[in-house]
């Protein structure tokens, strides 16, 4: 199957598919979506960081970016900014998968991120690498448990290690909850996917 088919496919489920060849690229189409005076949330993501979004929205000064993962923050202000974050007017992440029909599957630990992609911001942007295709839910699944999970885990094991987990622990429960959107409010979801390996 074709990215053109693919981005068909999306679009009857309402999904908007944009396909660029590099994460420059992304990155520079992302930027139209960043508008001042916009609130943004964002969702764990290892392709958001890649192509400099995360960067780039930690430089802008004319919006209010809920960024949990910034540095010194406590865990009270870290989980304010997380559930803030859900109903931003935009919220920014990856995906674990995207099947060719067009489906978005994914899992996390906390539940945040699966809950402001299935229910909450206005406008959802996702930045995924064309590593996250998959043919089907199944597929998907087990792309999640076997490549998502595992690579996460070994990104966050120095921290698990610091609360007594083992890396196997720490795969179990970062995907500890999960969603599937088949379809969605006509231009609610846009996703960016770049013609490169990108995150996990």
């Amino acid at each position: 199957m074709s990215i053109e088919e693919l981005k068909k496919n999306a679009l009857k489920n309402g999904i908007e598919v944009i396909f660029v060849q590099t994460g420059q690229e992304a990155l520079e189409k992302a930027k139209e979506y960043i508008k001042p005076g916009l609130s943004i949330g964002l969702g764990g993501s290892v392709s958001v960081e890649e192509i400099g979004l995360l960067e780039y929205l930690t430089s802008r000064k004319d919006i209010t970016l809920y960024n949990q993962y910034e540095d010194g923050i406590s865990k009270e202000e870290n989980t304010k900014r997380r559930k803030n974050g859900i109903t931003a007017d935009i919220y920014i992440t990856g995906t674990n998968a995207i099947t060719k029909e067009g489906w978005l599957i994914n899992y996390d630990g906390s539940g945040n991120r699966v809950a402001a992609q299935i229910f909450g911001s206005d406008k959802l942007l996702i930045i995924a690498g064309v590593n996250k295709i998959v043919s089907d839910i199944h597929e998907g699944l087990d792309r999640i448990e076997k490549i998502a999970a595992v690579k996460n885990a070994q990104r966050l094991n120095k921290k698990a290690l610091t609360f007594g987990k083992s890396a196997d622990a720490t795969a179990q429960s970062i995907s500890n909850k999960g969603g599937i959107i088949h379809k969605d409010v006509p231009g609610r979801i846009s996703v960016i996917l770049v013609n490169e390996t990108l995150g996990y």
